[in-house]
């Protein structure tokens, strides 16, 4: 009887601990599966400082893909405004867009007019695979019924959005045009779709001489160009208000967009003083035709601060800061013109 009542308590024990272990190995399973789930949904998606993507789970990934949401303020070397709809792995290749290319009679050239991905297909639902720069010259084959064109690429055919080819070499994006400011400016951001026409110690005689005449070389259709003169030359600033008014009938007609950026404050080493900078600023920004675009870049550096060894230069960081606010009120205007 005692022999029966061990085996009897002995059973219990390992059927107690062998539902235990099926419990947490059910759980460790569940678990596992949940990881695999939420990594393959973040890994396939494309993330960015200025997207905020909206994932969905498997009982709906038969119906829709993963969407990415675009919010705006987009630096300009960011390629593909519109982001990846990355699909998930049990979405059938048939929810891909759907387009047909009319063929070229003969490949025509075309230049990119921003840096751009290029796909498999004409949809951001293809894999991207690859990217130009502004104004490569692209070979296009053909053209599609939304809006795509079909081009070569690395030896195999690809597709880039319509809006982002045009048919003569596109102005660069982004020109400065300034003194040593923007010549340091230019050391900080580099220049991958920006240009610079700018010297050390230069003012309104290098403007108004060398640095106009330079401006078509780079600037056209599509161009922002951001000007910055006058810590050198602050008794000057009725003749900058004057020339710039003069040129702008022309640089509007070439599709150029214009601004004129504040001068920035100094440090108390400099041989100039903050209020005759703010007296040369006053005089431009209620002088400059109205269709110059003013930024208060004084005001914005007054405000979060910034560092100068001789009062009058700042350090990298500094101008790094002063490019993102300018590239923050561009695509600000931008965006109320819309």
């Amino acid at each position: 009887m005692t022999a029966i009542m061990n085996m009897y308590k002995e059973n219990k024990k390992n059927l107690i601990v062998l539902i235990t272990f099926a419990t947490v190995f059910a759980f460790a399973i569940g678990f596992c599966i949940r990881k695999d789930e939420i990594s393959d949904i973040t890994s396939s998606a494309e993330f960015s400082s200025t997207t905020l993507v909206t994932t969905i789970t498997n009982e709906t990934a038969a119906a829709a893909a993963t969407t990415t949401v675009n919010l705006g303020l987009l630096d300009n070397n960011q390629i593909d405004t519109d982001f990846t709809e990355t699909a998930m792995n049990d979405v059938s290749t048939a929810a891909l867009t759907s387009y047909n290319v009319v063929a070229f009679d003969a490949p025509t050239t075309m230049y990119a007019s921003d840096t751009v991905n290029v796909r498999l297909g004409a949809g951001t639902d293809y894999e991207r695979i690859g990217k130009v720069a502004w104004g490569t010259a692209m070979s296009v084959l053909g053209a599609t019924d939304n809006g795509w064109y079909e081009v070569t690429f690395k030896d195999m055919k690809g597709f880039i959005r319509g809006d982002y080819m045009v048919t003569e070499i596109p102005g660069i994006p982004y020109l400065f045009v300034g003194d040593s400011r923007t010549v340091q400016m230019q050391l900080a951001v580099g220049s991958s779709d920006k240009a610079y026409i700018a010297k050390v110690g230069e003012g309104y005689s290098y403007f108004k001489d060398t640095a106009i005449a330079a401006i078509p070389q780079y600037a056209g259709k599509g161009t922002t160009m951001i000007i910055n003169f006058g810590v050198n030359d602050l008794r000057n600033a009725k003749k900058y208000v004057n020339l710039v008014n003069s040129y702008m009938d022309a640089w509007t007609d070439a599709g150029i967009t214009v601004y004129y950026s504040a001068v920035t404050p100094v440090g108390s080493s400099a041989s100039v003083s903050n209020s005759q900078i703010e007296s040369f600023n006053t005089t431009l920004k209620e002088g400059l035709d109205p269709r110059v675009h003013w930024i208060d870049s004084y005001t914005y550096l007054q405000q979060v601060g910034f560092s100068t060894s001789d009062g009058l230069h700042y350090n990298k960081d500094t101008y790094k800061n002063l490019y993102s606010y300018y590239m923050a009120v561009i695509s600000q205007d931008a965006a109320q013109s819309m």
